[in-house]
């Protein structure tokens, strides 16, 4: 359980008073070890910034968050305690929120990390973990300069740690990049718009690459199941194995997707196709006010001529729309990844950048690096299924 303990300066606790020199003095506000927020829920007092109180909440505990996160335009899925919960539940992962709201007021703002700690990767806070986009939640650029200081002078940069923060908009980099954040990586996010209705939706659809394989879909007489069983996810994650053993990756563990059911309830849907009973492709998918967020999506190769990907991903797309969603997340994309791209680009031919920063600026070990995963992915090849999700077992905590 996270511990309370006070931030302190080597200087008997003197703080300073802008940002430029927060940053400078970033080293002398460290304490024994991570600080965070109580099992009660109860915030502590951390350290302030130019008058402004820096306070520490326990997201899986304190209502104050679930009632920012269900009322903020900046949430996501990815915000929500059972996204927080799930993290938690599988890999051990202590999620804190900073925030400049006092410990008997509700909640106004708020940045969420996870802490990972890793003699592999290192130890870090990161925002968040296994999460496609996490916006800090504030609603000015003075809460941002509080709440991205608070969150350097929590830590210990020490031996490789760092923070890492993963928004959506440009506002967290015009902040950060003035006290010490750099860009760590870059990816595409698609973002379908629900808006139109669903016949022009589908003409605005690439018609070659999607159109025309969900028509073959329909016609090859597939039947897609839907919901959040036990039986579901069984198909499901036998075909997500498959997919990740092609390409020479490790699958998270089946506890992953065993924790996100359970957090999430109805918020989860797995749509599986079956071709006489066979499982032959599956997604996941998640929700949250407005917004479908598709997250993982499997197949057996050996099928691909029924288009059942694209047909199961239409089918949640029409079925997210019926159900009032306004826009559908088909989350992030690496730049390099040239076939996700086009495949996604046949959806929506608009794209926006996600940048990732990360303080302090010096190379950490990162298992998603070009170089260290190609190399990981050499050692994978040769690995047996069953050996492949018994490293995915291991392996996943320290990737975050």
């Amino acid at each position: 359980m996270v511990r309370q303990n006070a931030i302190t300066s080597s200087e008997g606790g003197a703080t300073p008073t802008d940002e430029s020199c927060l940053v400078r003095s970033v080293r002398d506000f460290r304490s024994d070890a991570f600080v965070g927020a109580s099992s009660k829920g109860m915030t502590t007092l951390q350290t302030q910034i130019k008058g402004v109180d820096i306070s520490l909440v326990n997201p899986l505990s304190d209502k104050r968050w679930d009632e920012l996160v269900a009322r903020h335009p900046k949430a996501s899925a990815f915000h929500h305690r059972s996204w927080l919960d799930a993290l938690a539940r599988t890999y051990g992962y202590e999620p804190v929120v900073f925030t400049t709201s006092s410990p008997t007021a509700a909640l106004g703002n708020g940045l969420v990390f996870c802490r990972i700690k890793s003699w592999l990767t290192g130890s870090r806070l990161v925002s968040l973990p296994f999460s496609d986009h996490c916006e800090p939640i504030c609603d000015s650029a003075e809460e941002m300069n509080a709440l991205i200081c608070g969150s350097q002078a929590a830590f210990d940069f020490k031996h490789g740690e760092y923070l890492e923060v993963r928004p959506t908009s440009e506002d967290f980099g015009r902040s950060g990049a003035g006290m010490g954040f750099q860009p760590t990586a870059r990816y595409f996010l698609h973002l379908i718009d629900l808006r139109p209705e669903v016949d022009e939706l589908f003409r605005g659809l690439d018609k070659d690459s999607v159109q025309r394989r969900i028509k073959r879909a329909e016609k090859a007489g597939l039947v897609e199941r839907c919901g959040s069983s036990d039986e579901l996810l069984r198909h499901f994650y036998g075909l997500f194995v498959v997919t990740r053993n092609r390409h020479n990756l490790p699958p998270p563990p089946y506890a992953w997707f065993q924790n996100l059911l359970h957090c999430q309830g109805d918020a989860l849907e797995i749509r599986v196709a079956y071709l006489d009973e066979i499982p032959i492709a599956a997604i996941l998918t998640l929700g949250f006010r407005k917004t479908r967020y598709f997250k993982y999506g499997c197949s057996d190769a050996r099928f691909n001529k029924f288009a059942a990907t694209p047909w199961l991903l239409w089918r949640a797309v029409v079925a997210a729309k019926a159900n009032g969603a306004l826009e559908f997340d088909l989350g992030r994309t690496q730049l390099d990844n040239a076939g996700l791209l086009a495949f996604k680009n046949h959806w929506v031919s608009r794209h926006q950048l996600l940048t990732y920063w990360k303080f302090p600026g010096a190379a950490a070990r990162d298992m998603s690096d070009g170089r260290m995963l190609k190399m990981a992915k050499r050692v994978f090849s040769h690995m047996p299924q069953r050996l492949l999700v018994a490293t995915g077992k291991l392996v996943y905590r320290h990737i975050g």
